[in-house]
């Protein structure tokens, strides 16, 4: 067979392999470990303890979408399944180490991972997975860590080996850069809608950064330090109603700070051996009832507390069955209060279903 018919073959290929795609509409599923959805609670009904969480399932990657009509593979598969062989494709898209995540305006949920560096982006509504590798230019990510969403579709990458936070449109574009020469390993990022500043949780110079969406440095706040509004390595951030709660890792505890100067407000945590504790926190997110949550990735847990700072519960404990975890490190919660908690070393996203109540402590 000469190479001009080769190409044609190919070419052929192509054109069924893509109508067999087209034939095909796969469904996105949560629940991927069927056995144990709606029946894991969280805390568990014994003794009288009403429930306040339910666990949904995992987001791993192309496993989640699912053919909802099963069958063997006809012949436009087939021939589609040789072209992937002829193309060498790579293989299926799947979480390694994710970090964090949002939720946008459209419901996809968007996962950064470190072990294939880039942003994992499921799409419930279209039953679609995108992984979105592009920083800037020809750069790719390295080593993508903090993710928030900016105004009309702009999503903030901090990838902590760049040095930098990467500017992506809603179809995944790199845009423009924020912080080169001023960001030193770039972590944790929040971004506040009200004023449209970016806030930056600079690991290494110990620090919190300020921006403008034009990528000038407004104000930087904090030092290396144990005291209030003084920071030992500090990872991930959230904003919520005017506060940043910081976590201070090293320090062993979040740090809640005003958004609008910086003044330390409250502490939550602190250093122990007892669960609630913390010896290692990285995540932190606050639900729709003001609930705080703290990734204890030491001790591989999700601790609550509730708006005043109190421990409520913990959720978790180290292991790969669901509802454990193994060196989690982000956490991030959607309007419907489903909380989802990057699993980092089971190398997948757990999903808690938050069933209300118990906000403060009785």
């Amino acid at each position: 067979m000469t190479l001009r018919h080769l190409l044609l073959v190919v070419m052929f290929l192509g054109l069924l392999s893509g109508c067999a795609g087209q034939a095909r509409k796969n469904l996105f599923v949560i629940d991927v470990d069927q056995t144990q959805k709606g029946h894991l609670m969280f805390p568990p009904d014994i003794d009288g303890d009403v429930p306040r969480y339910v666990y949904l399932g995992h987001l791993y990657g192309d496993r989640n979408f699912i053919d909802p009509e099963p069958r063997g593979p006809g012949l436009l598969e087939t021939l589609g399944r040789i072209l992937d062989f002829i193309k060498g494709d790579a293989p299926p898209r799947e979480l390694y180490r994710p970090q964090t995540g949002v939720i946008d305006e459209a419901g996809r949920i968007m996962v950064v991972d470190r072990g294939s560096p880039g942003v994992f982006v499921f799409d419930e509504t279209k039953a679609t997975l995108e992984l979105w590798q592009q920083a800037v230019g020809s750069q790719m990510f390295v080593s993508p860590v903090g993710i928030a969403l900016g105004p009309d579709g702009l999503l903030l990458v901090a990838d902590s080996e760049l040095a930098f936070v990467a500017q992506l449109d809603r179809q995944g574009n790199p845009a423009s850069t924020i912080g080169k020469g001023h960001l030193t390993r770039p972590t944790g990022i929040a971004y506040e809608a009200s004023t449209r500043r970016i806030f930056v949780a600079d690991t290494a110079d110990h620090q919190i950064k300020l921006f403008d969406l034009q990528g000038k440095l407004l104000d930087v706040w904090g030092e290396r330090g144990d005291g209030p509004g003084e920071f030992n390595f500090p990872t991930f951030i959230t904003v919520r109603d005017g506060k940043l709660y910081v976590s201070d890792t090293i320090n062993a505890r979040v740090q809640v700070l005003s958004t609008v100067d910086g003044k330390h407000l409250a502490t939550v945590g602190k250093l122990g051996m007892y669960v609630g504790n913390m010896v290692r926190p990285k995540g932190v997110a606050v639900d729709g009832e003001g609930n705080i949550y703290v990734v204890e990735s030491f001790y591989d847990h999700l601790l609550v507390y509730n708006s005043r700072g109190e421990f409520l519960m913990p959720i978790g404990g180290v292991g790969s069955e669901p509802g454990q975890f193994h060196l989690p490190s982000g956490v991030w919660i959607d309007a419907r209060n489903r909380v989802f908690v990057a699993d980092g070393l089971n190398s997948r996203v757990s999903v808690f279903q938050f069933l209300g109540g118990g906000s403060e402590s009785e």
